[in-house]
């Protein structure tokens, strides 16, 4: 299983939970769209250059943010971030995958 992890503002956080699942995220046993999500602050400063969905360049931003996490089999994992990127409003969104391993692997 690969885990995604999404740091998204709050606004949009079930506009990218709904495109990671219908991307196949969140499968677990008998069970669809399971995700995380806790909240959080966001900080970034837009540099010369930046489109910030939020923002003015060279000013710190805070934002309210959920990160938002998700399951999924290594097949749909490529389409599950490219979902998540694309529903996420950010020019340049954080977010990061691992491996994770199964009850059989320890």
């Amino acid at each position: 299983m690969i885990v995604l992890v999404v740091f998204v503002p709050a606004s949009h956080a079930d506009a990218v939970r709904r495109a990671a699942a219908e991307a196949g995220a969140g499968r677990i046993g008998n069970y669809r769209a399971c995700s995380f999500s806790a909240p959080g602050t966001g900080r970034f400063e837009p540099l010369d250059g930046a489109q910030p969905a939020i923002g003015r360049i060279g000013e710190l931003e805070v934002v309210a943010e959920e990160r938002v996490e998700v399951v999924c089999d290594r097949s749909v994992a490529r389409a599950v971030a490219e979902a998540i990127l694309a529903a996420h409003p950010y020019e340049e969104p954080a977010w990061h995958a691992y491996e994770t391993l199964g009850f059989t692997d320890l």
